[in-house]
């Protein structure tokens, strides 16, 4: 009875110890989303390296150089 207390325990423990790898490995994989965001401001296309693209139907784009692809606000 008491073994299997202790064994529950080391279990639960080697549980949340996972949750608590799986959340480190979601931050740092959050904070590499954020070194590349969704859209740029003209000044930041330009110094990466692109131009800016006015004839996108709804925002203009930036392309070429490192944030080639994205919307420029």
């Amino acid at each position: 009875m008491r073994i299997r207390r202790i064994l529950a325990a080391v279990i639960a423990t080697a549980a949340l110890a996972g949750l608590g790898l799986t959340g480190a490995a979601t931050a740092t994989a959050t904070a590499g989303s954020v070194a590349s965001p969704g859209s740029v401001t003209p000044g930041e296309c330009t110094d990466g390296g692109g131009t800016i693209d006015r004839s996108t139907p709804v925002l203009p784009t930036c392309r070429g150089g490192m944030y080639d692809g994205q919307t420029v606000d």
